[in-house]
C-alpha cells in the first residue's frame, strides 16, 4: 500500500479538518476556514493547506454539480479579477509572510464586519455592493484563501448583506472556490507543497471528506432560510475569533 501519515495524533486534527470543509462545501460557507488551522497544528500552515486541496477540489466537483442551476454571474463577475490578483500576491508572498499574521487580519475583518452589522441591526435588510467592492473583497478572499484556504470571512464580507436567496448564494460560493481551487494547483506544485505522502493521505480521507459534503448540502436545503443566514453570521464571528486567538498566540511566540 502507498505511503500515508501514519501518526493517530495526525488524525485527530484531520478527520474534524475535513468533516468541517464538508459541511463549508455542503452550503455552511465559513465554517472550512477553521480546517487548515486545525490541521496547522501538525503539519507547517501552507503544506496543510495543500494537503487539503485534493479534498477540496473533490467537494468542489460534488456542490458545484448540486448547485449548478443556483448562482449569480453578477457576484462573479465582480468577484474573480481581484481573486486573481489576490492569488497571485499570495504566491509571491507564500515564502514572505507570518501565516499567523495573515490569521490576525483575517480575524479582525470578521470580527468588524459582523460588529457592525449588530450596531447598524442590518442582518435582515438586503443591500446591493459595488463592483470596486467586490474586487477589494475578491483580492482579500483570494489572498487569504491561497495561503491559508481562509478565504470565507471576508467572500462573506462582501456576499451576506446582499440577502441573496439562500441556494444562490451557496450556489454562487461553490463555484466561486471551485475556480479559486484548481488554480492553485499549479502554484502548489511550484512552490512543493505536494508530496506523494500528502496526495496519499489526501485520498484516504475523501471518504469522510464526501460523506461531510453530502451531510452539508441536506442541512442546507432543509435549514429555513432566516435561520440559514442567522448561523451564517453566527460562524463567521466564531470563526473570526478563533483565527485571530490562534494568530495573536503565534505572533506573541
Amino acid at each position: 500500500m502507498p505511503a500515508i501519515i501514519a501518526d493517530p495524533a495526525f488524525y485527530l486534527a484531520a478527520i474534524p479538518a475535513v468533516i468541517l470543509l464538508g459541511l463549508s462545501k455542503g452550503g455552511f460557507s465559513g465554517v472550512g476556514t477553521a480546517a487548515t488551522p486545525l490541521l496547522a497544528l501538525y503539519l507547517p500552515p501552507l503544506e496543510a493547506a495543500a494537503l487539503l486541496l485534493p479534498v477540496l477540489i473533490t467537494q468542489d466537483i460534488i456542490s458545484v454539480y448540486v448547485y449548478r442551476r443556483d448562482w449569480d454571474s453578477t457576484n462573479l463577475k465582480a468577484l474573480l479579477p481581484g481573486a486573481l490578483v489576490g492569488m497571485a500576491l499570495g504566491w509571491w508572498l507564500a515564502s514572505r509572510i507570518s501565516d499567523d499574521a495573515v490569521r490576525v487580519a483575517v480575524g479582525l475583518i470578521g470580527v468588524l464586519f459582523v460588529a457592525h452589522v449588530v450596531l447598524q441591526r442590518a442582518v435582515l435588510e438586503p443591500r446591493r455592493m459595488n463592483k470596486a467592492g467586490g474586487a477589494f473583497w475578491g483580492g482579500v478572499t483570494g489572498f487569504t484563501s491561497f495561503l491559508t484556504q481562509g478565504g470565507g470571512p471576508p467572500f462573506q464580507v462582501y456576499m451576506l448583506p446582499q440577502r441573496l436567496p439562500k441556494l444562490v448564494l451557496v450556489g454562487t460560493t461553490a463555484i466561486f472556490f471551485a475556480i479559486l481551487n484548481a488554480l492553485k494547483i499549479v502554484p502548489y506544485f511550484a512552490l512543493g507543497q505536494f508530496t506523494a505522502v500528502n496526495l496519499w493521505t489526501s485520498a484516504a480521507l475523501l471518504p469522510v471528506a464526501i460523506a461531510a459534503n453530502f451531510a452539508g448540502i441536506w442541512l442546507v436545503k432543509h435549514t429555513p432560510t432566516g435561520l440559514f443566514y442567522r448561523i451564517a453570521y453566527a460562524l463567521l464571528l466564531l470563526i473570526s475569533l478563533t483565527l485571530l486567538w490562534q494568530g495573536v498566540n503565534g505572533l506573541a511566540r
